[in-house]
């Protein structure tokens, strides 16, 4: 299947053409403006940053359980935790280990964390399969492919030498959304497979930055 684009840019100025949005990004040049220029290089503190350790294993399943509580009915839930339970006792912990063995070696690199715990599974999984480790029961469990299959999928890459950039849904029933923040406009790229309507995701997202200016200028949201 061929993911379809389609593009809608919210200029700062008047556009010109049929059926294109021309609300102001910028209100003036005070601080209270929607979009702000940098004088500083978006890379430039990214070698003083701090390096952020791997997250234990233990917290890395709490926040995955917390997140799985709200989607699952309580019989679910328990077969999920007793998943979790195995996994973390048996081979996720000597995957951990060797996870952190890797990361003492490249001190080049740097673990995200926070409330996240996908990244952390996604590459204990990668290593096993690396390691020719049958895969581990905790990932057959359908709630974690459940909440693996992300229906959006987005990313940013905001620089004066890219106009214009896209990326395929990571799901056969899934958007992927590439956005762009620039100076005097914001716009967005989507794509989707052709079960879904990418033209009526672009409207709903159209009408929620219309909503947002009219917040941001004081008037009152359209139904």
């Amino acid at each position: 299947m061929v993911p379809r684009l389609l593009l809608r840019a919210w200029p700062r100025c008047p556009a010109v053409g049929p059926e294109v949005p021309s609300r102001r990004l910028s209100a003036g040049s005070g601080p209270g403006q929607y979009l702000q220029r940098s004088i500083v290089p978006t890379m430039h503190y990214q070698d003083s940053l701090p390096r952020l350790p791997i997250p234990k294993l233990e917290d890395t399943i709490r926040r995955y359980l917390n997140a799985q509580k709200p989607l699952l009915d309580d019989g679910q839930f328990r077969k999920t935790e007793q998943f979790c339970k195995s996994f973390e006792n048996g081979i996720g912990k000597e995957l951990h280990k060797q996870l952190v063995a890797q990361d003492k070696q490249n001190k080049h690199t740097s673990y995200i964390s926070g409330q996240g715990f996908d990244r952390h599974l996604f590459v204990l999984r990668y290593l096993a399969a690396a390691k020719g480790i049958i895969l581990p029961e905790f990932y057959l469990d359908p709630a974690y492919g459940q909440i693996n299959h992300n229906v959006l999928s987005t990313s940013t890459l905001s620089s004066p030498a890219v106009s214009l950039g896209g990326f395929a849904p990571v799901v056969p029933d899934g958007f992927g959304i590439a956005y762009a923040v620039h100076d005097n406009w914001i716009g967005c790229n989507v794509s989707s497979y052709p079960g879904r309507n990418a033209r009526e995701f672009l409207q709903c997202v159209q009408k929620a930055f219309e909503d947002i200016f009219d917040a941001l200028e004081g008037k009152s949201i359209k139904s």
